[in-house]
Order: C-alpha cells, then structure tokens, then sequence
C-alpha cells in the first residue's frame, strides 16, 4: 500500500487547489477519478508525479514526506514575457490580445507564431519607451467603474511578483485563464490574492506559481467617449435641488 503520508499529501492538494476528485484527475491525464488513488487502491504513478510537478510545481520529496518543503521554487516565480514580440526592424512592437485572442493566450504563451497572427502597433510617445508592453481587452464588468467591457489597456511587463504595487491594476495570466485584476500579497502567506473592482466579485486567492505572467495596466483605450461629465451630473443635481426648494417655499407661501 502506497504511504500514508503520500496519500494525505496528494489529497490535501488537491483540496487546496479547490479540484473535485474528477476534475483533479482531468488535469492529471488519470482516466475518471482520483479516488483510487486516494483511497490507496492505484499506486500513485511517477507520471502523475510528474505531472504534479510541472504544473503546480509540488515538490516529489514533500509528496513522499522526504521534505517539508511543499512547492518548488515558489518565491522565484518568474513573470517576464515568455515572448517578446518585435517588428521587422527589430523592434519592440505592442501586439494586441482582443478577447478571442485571450482565450487561446495562456496556451500559446511561448509559441513564437502564435504572435504574428495578432495585430502590433508601436505608439511612438516617450511614455511607451524602454519596455515591453502588450495591449489587452477588456472583458466583462469585474473592473467597473474603472474599466468597461471591450475597452483595452495597455500593460507594461513586468519581471517579478515582488514588483507588484498594491495600488496598481494588473492583467494577470493564469494557466487557463487572462484577467485584468487588482493583485494583493498578504504577509505571511504563500496566496496571491486577485481583487476586483467591481464589489460583486469576491476576491479569490491563487499560487503564485499559477501566474504565467503579469503586466502592469498603465493606460486604456476607451471608445463612445461622450460630453457628458459628471460636473454636468451635478450641475443637473444641483439645479432640480433648487427648483424642488423654490417649489417647497411656494406651496409654504
């Protein structure tokens, strides 16, 4: 029978990662379930390890209960582009990941090609200079009032988790996911926290290691850009108050 340890290990990550025993066993390549596995009956194969590994980075020696260090490499969790895009001259070119791109981004993330497909502009103000940024869409409303759906920010690469500001907002990529987040570290804990803006959205905790890469929203493209302000808003507001007072002092006359 497979050690006890092993077996409480692999569950409890499996827990923590939020996974059903048949989803866990989906992103292991294991037919049906991990029951099995759980229960002692399968042995716990060295691909399964394998694939612990290099997805979630869970260290082989704290699976078998050789070592109490569970994840490996967890604080140098690098963040940098896996591609960086350049134009014909050579050049860094800020390629654009419209919402249908962003689906097969986190996939396509190192495959050079990939990019080419994708439309690129280089925005030639000093503001975009001396780094590499990337464009995004805007999908859905978890970043209202900031950010609107089908809006795009631009975002600017950055190399580690540790440079991540808390009064900044993030487009975060996951391994099967791209969203734009607010990204908070809490001392003394191994999570990263993703929060949204918007208040309907609760915030949720992820790895580190879950994190592809992370760029730094640092401007957006916005579009139906109207002439209504919100000083109008309140001028409007101000002006019913007095003519609701003018009305109240006559009906008191």
């Amino acid at each position: 029978m497979e050690n006890e340890i092993t077996l409480k290990r692999f569950t409890e990550i499996r827990r923590e990662l939020g996974h059903t025993q048949a989803e866990f066993a989906k992103l292991l390549g294991i037919s049906n379930t991990t029951a099995d596995i759980e229960r002692g009956r399968t042995k716990l194969s060295g691909r399964v390890v394998a694939e612990l590994l290099k997805h979630f980075k869970i260290n082989p020696l704290w699976l078998f209960g050789e070592s109490e260090e569970k994840y490996l490499e967890t604080s140098r969790t690098s963040v940098i582009p896996k591609v960086v895009t350049v134009d014909t001259s050579d050049r860094d070119n800020m390629v654009l990941v419209n919402a249908k791109a962003a689906a097969g981004y986190p996939q396509n993330i190192q495959d050079t090609s990939w990019y080419q497909q994708l439309p690129a502009f280089d925005l030639p103000i000093p503001e975009f200079r001396n780094a590499t940024y990337r464009g995004f869409q805007v999908e859905g409303d978890s970043m209202l009032p900031n950010l609107r759906p089908g809006e795009w920010v631009l975002a600017r690469a950055i190399e580690h988790i540790d440079h991540v500001s808390a009064n900044k907002m993030y487009v975060v990529v996951l391994q099967d996911s791209v969203m734009v987040k607010k990204v908070e570290k809490r001392p003394n804990s191994n999570n990263i926290t993703l929060v949204s803006l918007n208040e309907t959205y609760p915030p949720y905790d992820i790895k580190p290691f879950q994190i592809q890469e992370i760029w730094e929203v640092s401007s957006k493209l916005t579009f139906n850009v109207d002439a209504t302000t919100e000083t109008g808003l309140l001028r409007q507001l101000q002006q019913s108050m007095e003519e609701l007072k003018r009305q109240v002092g006559q009906a008191k006359g």
